[in-house]
């Protein structure tokens, strides 16, 4: 049997990149994905090699529309049992000083508030089937810091110390709540970037060399399937040996 045979998979920002990676990892792997994201259009089924069990149009900065989200789930595929919160924007490269008010906002709704959202809804059902589990996308820049992307480096630090709290508060529920902390992998957020920050980035991974997404997606796939039964509440990084602690 595949480890996800009979689980329902939920992926934020699914239509692409890493979320899309990482959702046809867990479909591979036997889950049913539904596709949490705002632009349904990115998505592909016959390029992605899998038909998800549903595909919803969702704002995860919008509680209302992240219920609805929730509900159309449920009636699609009966209930969701893994939730990956992977939806999250880069914001402009800036000095904070320079960093424009409403960036910033918008950067801290969908990081860090759309990861609060999607656990709000999902996990009073979870706590209620005794089992659960979560995976949340951090950053390696939220445990470090990056200069000119304060905005995405505090929202991310704050998916760090939200995911401990709320491993805390399910223990002994079966509900695992972990987090992943990548370093920059080229996705569709490059274009946000500049090339001076990309280069800047890159030339901090010891192994030289960017992180893709199967390699996300494989690490994710474990925390979520059934041989991670007694880590929750930490963050597993994707450093390419950057990560110091």
């Amino acid at each position: 049997m595949p480890p996800l045979a009979g689980r329902v998979a939920v992926v934020t920002g699914g239509a692409r990149g890493i979320g899309l990676g990482i959702a046809q990892r867990l479909a591979r792997d036997g889950a049913q994905v539904v596709l949490w994201d705002r632009d349904l259009g990115a998505f592909d089924a016959s390029r992605a090699e899998f038909v998800p069990a549903a595909a919803v149009a969702v704002d995860v900065a919008d509680f209302a529309s992240v219920e609805r989200a929730y509900a159309a789930t449920i009636a699609a595929a009966g209930r969701a049992d893994i939730l990956i919160n992977n939806a999250g924007i880069n914001g402009p490269v800036l000095p904070t000083w320079e960093y424009p008010l409403d960036a910033w906002d918008r950067v801290l709704a969908i990081d860090l508030t759309g990861v609060f959202y999607c656990c709000r809804v999902a996990i009073p059902a979870m706590r209620a089937a005794g089992y659960g589990r979560i995976v949340n996308v951090s950053s390696a820049a939220g445990k470090e810091g990056v200069q000119n992307i304060a905005a995405y480096a505090a929202a991310k630090a704050g998916v760090i110390g939200y995911t401990k709290s709320i491993a805390r508060e399910l223990v002994g529920s079966g509900v695992l709540v972990n987090a992943i902390a990548p370093v920059m992998t080229e996705t569709e957020l490059f274009r946000e970037m500049t090339a001076e920050h990309i280069a800047s980035t890159k030339a901090k991974i010891p192994m030289g060399r960017l992180l893709t997404i199967p390699e996300i997606a494989a690490m994710v796939a474990w925390i979520a399937g059934p041989e991670c039964t007694f880590s929750t509440g930490f963050t597993f990084d994707l450093s390419g040996g950057r990560a110091t602690y």
